[in-house]
């Protein structure tokens, strides 16, 4: 029995080890997204989907997805957020070309997302948030290409949910939102840090290279498939990334995990469904799969 009790002891020294230095390296990250998406959801939410609202009158064409993009990115919101202003601007006359481009790029990424990605290092964040911008990009010019005089977006059943950051106090709004966000992804994270803590400790390092390494086609497709399945929160997943890179995954690998993780979230999911129906539902998510194959094959070549 003692000795059973040591090496319980000595399994929970080595995971401690793990998770402190993995909490240590991602917790700054965490902290400091939260503050700043907290800031813009406050301060700047409101000003970035006034200027998105404000391109309808712009006649620049399918160059329009471009600042879609851009602002999409700039959105503090999740997707069940993003989908009813998305349909509040189709109700104005927005482009449908420019509403995929602005929701695909809010999904993938987001200021908050920005600033933990940091964590992984320049060129991975560089990754990230250029693959996020093509993809956002490639939403809008395809629906622009096929659907160009057909629907494609479905918003009947979606009216724009009420705004939680009314305080009148703004430091106090500002708090509010802060800790809504720390609920929100405060579980994700911790769980992030003990998976990575428990992949550090019981997973060699050479099955990880075998999985994702390389620049196959097989590590890149393994990366994109298991996005669907592990991703549920960005904060959560780069700890469980950072030590995926520093054991032998690929970048292009780490590019397709990134793209189809935040895509096929079961939450955005959930809402994309509704707003697309089955079928372009299915075209959706064989896009997200081929988009990040082709991007992680790309990233591995470069």
């Amino acid at each position: 029995m003692t000795e059973i009790f040591s090496v319980i002891h000595r399994e929970f020294v080595y995971l401690w080890y793990y998770f402190e230095i993995q909490f240590r390296q991602i917790f700054v990250y965490w902290i400091l997204g939260m503050a700043i998406g907290s800031f813009i959801s406050v301060f700047a939410k409101d000003k970035i989907h006034g200027l998105f609202a404000g391109m309808k009158d712009q006649k620049i064409g399918l160059l329009g997805i471009i600042p879609a993009c851009l602002l999409g990115i700039a959105s503090p919101l999740c997707m069940y957020g993003t989908i009813p202003v998305a349909a509040s601007f189709s109700r104005k006359g927005m482009r449908q070309d420019w509403l995929a481009a602005f929701m695909t790029a809010s999904v993938l990424l987001n200021p908050q997302l920005i600033i933990y990605s940091a964590a992984l290092g320049p060129y991975a964040l560089g990754v990230r948030v250029v693959t996020c911008f093509l993809c956002g990009c490639a939403a809008g010019i395809l629906v622009f290409v096929f659907y160009r005089d057909r629907e494609f977006f479905s918003f009947d059943s979606f009216e724009e949910r009420a705004s939680h950051d009314t305080h009148p106090d703004l430091l106090i709004r500002y708090a509010l939102n802060f800790l809504r966000n720390l609920r929100a992804t405060g579980g994700y994270f911790f769980l992030g840090v003990l998976l990575s803590a428990l992949f550090q400790r019981y997973v060699p390092e050479t099955a990880v290279t075998a999985l994702f390494g390389g620049s196959q086609a097989w590590g890149v497709l393994m990366a994109a498939t298991a996005g669907v399945p592990l991703y549920a929160c960005g904060g959560g997943t780069i700890p469980l990334l950072q030590n995926w890179l520093a054991e032998g995954m690929s970048m292009g690998s780490a590019a397709a995990f990134m793209i189809t993780g935040p895509a096929t979230k079961i939450t955005n999911l959930g809402a994309l469904k509704i707003a697309l129906g089955w079928k372009r539902f299915a075209l959706y998510i064989a896009f997200i799969l081929c988009f990040s194959f082709a991007c992680g094959m790309i990233v591995n070549l470069i």
